[in-house]
């Protein structure tokens, strides 16, 4: 239906809605009923954009159903024959029974009184539902009645129960107020006994009070009295509290210090006991030094002859590398002397070739050219050919001794690069092995402890010479001098160590004047004897007498004078009331 609504144009606006009215002649009175006084009779339909529509009979807004019961008998309406339309004809010769009925109806005019019957039985049916559930309102209307009824004859019962109620609270109040109207009389006659004993007691309560102020003011003096003895008893209880701190301080710094004694007793025993083993690690290293310094020695001895090898390995190596050179350039020149005479072999060849060529032409020829002449250019042929196979020989006999050459060269290079190695690899084990012994030494030396290098340098004696390395010792006495020197073997060798005294280090350091050693002499017998370059330390070993055996020693003890002792060969060191067994540096 939105179709029929104007959607605008250039000049006007679109509308949004769509008005049809009809127009009806009733002056023959066909339309009866209520509108049957009206001559004309008008019909308008109003269709808005939203599908929504509005009905008005004579300009009186009405329901659709209205109009459509004007209509009906008329020939008017949905199924209206009296305007007939495109297809009609044809559907109604082709309509089944009942099509062909609603047009009969409707042109007998009986069809509305069918809608008028159905519009009847339709309020019927209306009218028996809503009877229905009238019978049921009423139903529970009763239920409701009957609920009501017990609840008011319920609040009958109330009202009755409430009455008593009331009656029985009347008659407890009275009860109650005649027992409390003689409860008062008998409190009202306590009341006045009970004023006679009141006034007893004001008095009684006067005589206290008087007692009492006489009471506070001995209380007053009580309290000062006690406030005196409280301030002397708290000035006591004060004194007694600082001497009881002071007391308990002087405790806890007497357990302060016990306990520091006891820590710096167990430090000083951790101390003595590290020093003992440092002394043992020191005399065995020292032993062990002693030991080997025959084997540095060698090592050094050693070194020096490798070394030496190496230099000899190193120049032959030199030297083959020249002759090498010169083999390449003799050999290239050999190799450019073959490639020219293999050129001129080649050369010779080819003549040889021409030549018999020619050979062969000269005997094509026959009787032409003479037999002597022939003769002789073969003889000059053989002779160039035999020239030339002598330089190709004497080539290939070079050629060969220069491969063998070759091969011997290489052959020796491969040998020397062996020896070359295996000298390295000697070399490097023996450096090994020396810096192994050097560092030993090092250590049992001394040259390792941190503070007392710094204090050399500091000094200008790093570069002087320990007193282990001065002494030279007759082989089989090592372990003997160095029981008996022990740590002195670390001593600086320094001209008047008494410039020095000033400003030891905090460690364990030993000079020796080395000024007069030329001045000492050693005593026969003793081990002193034993020692060359000894110094100032040939006096320390005067008083230290050898022997070859421990039986000898022990012969020997027992003629010692006062401050001698003796020792052997493997380190027993034998004196007055002492006995020591040197170790063996390893």
């Amino acid at each position: 239906m939105a179709d029929v609504i104007f959607n605008g144009s250039a000049g006007r606006k679109p509308v949004g809605t769509a008005t049809i009215e009809l127009y009806f002649d009733n002056s023959d009175g066909a339309i009866g009923g209520q509108y049957a006084n009206y001559n004309e009779i008008v019909i308008k339909r109003t269709v808005a954009r939203d599908g929504t529509s509005q009905y008005f009979l004579n300009n009186t807004r009405c329901r659709r159903k209205d109009i459509t019961s004007i209509f009906l008998g008329t020939g008017l309406g949905p199924r209206s024959y009296a305007i007939i339309e495109q297809g009609m004809v044809s559907r109604l010769i082709d309509a089944k029974p009942d099509e062909m009925r609603v047009y009969l109806e409707e042109a007998a005019g009986i069809s509305k009184y069918k809608e008028r019957r159905r519009e009847t039985e339709n309020r019927i049916r209306h009218t028996r539902d809503n009877l229905e559930r009238l019978n049921d309102l009423r139903e529970e209307v009763d239920k409701q009645i009957k609920h009501l009824q017990r609840q008011a004859r319920q609040a009958e019962r109330y009202k009755e129960l409430k009455q008593q109620e009331r009656q029985l609270e009347a008659e407890l109040l009275a009860i109650r107020l005649t027992a409390m109207q003689e409860e008062l009389d008998q409190r009202n006659a306590g009341l006045s006994q009970a004023s006679t004993r009141l006034e007893s007691a004001i008095a009684d309560q006067r005589s206290v009070e008087a007692g009492i102020e006489r009471a506070r003011e001995q209380h007053v003096e009580a309290t000062e009295a006690f406030n005196d003895a409280q301030t002397a008893y708290y000035a006591i209880q004060g004194e007694i509290g600082s001497l009881e701190q002071a007391i308990k301080h002087a405790r806890e710094n007497r357990q302060r210090q016990q306990q520091e004694l006891t820590d710096a007793e167990a430090r000083l025993a951790g101390l003595v006991g590290e020093i003992d083993k440092d002394q043992a690690q020191l005399a065995e290293l020292e032993a062990r030094l002693v030991q080997l310094e025959p084997d540095l020695e060698q090592a050094r001895a050693l070194e020096e002859s490798s070394a030496a090898n190496l230099q000899r390995v190193e120049e032959a190596l030199t030297a083959w590398q020249t002759g090498w050179h010169e083999f390449n350039l003799e050999y290239k020149e050999h190799q450019q002397t073959s490639q020219v005479e293999r050129t001129r072999i080649e050369h010779l060849e080819e003549r040889l070739a021409s030549l018999r060529k020619r050979q062969a032409e000269l005997e094509s020829e026959g009787q032409g050219i003479s037999l002597d002449e022939f003769e002789q250019a073969l003889s000059h042929a053989g002779h160039d050919e035999q020239q030339a196979q002598a330089a190709v020989d004497r080539l290939a006999a070079s050629l060969r001794d220069t491969d063998q050459r070759i091969a011997q060269l290489r052959t020796r290079e491969q040998a020397l690069g062996g020896e070359l190695e295996q000298a390295r690899g000697r070399l490097e084990s023996r450096k090994g092995r020396a810096e192994t012994l050097e560092a030993l030494q090092a250590a049992a030396l001394g040259e390792d402890q941190e503070s007392v290098q710094s204090w050399l340098a500091r000094e200008g004696l790093q570069a002087e010479p320990r007193l282990a390395q001065q002494l030279a010792v007759e082989p089989g006495w090592e372990l003997a001098v160095e029981t008996v020197l022990g740590d002195f073997l670390q001593a600086v060798c320094v001209r008047r160590p008494d410039e020095h005294l000033g400003s030891l280090p905090a460690a364990d350091i030993a000079m020796i004047d080395v000024r007069d050693d030329e001045a000492v002499s050693a005593v026969s017998g003793s081990l002193a004897a034993k020692v060359r370059k000894g110094g100032q330390v040939t006096r320390l070993l005067s008083s230290v007498q050898v022997a070859d055996s421990l039986d000898s020693a022990l012969a020997l003890q027992r003629r010692l004078a006062d401050g001698q002792s003796v020792i052997t060969r493997d380190g027993i060191w034998l004196g007055s009331g002492q006995l020591q067994k040197g170790l063996p540096s390893t």
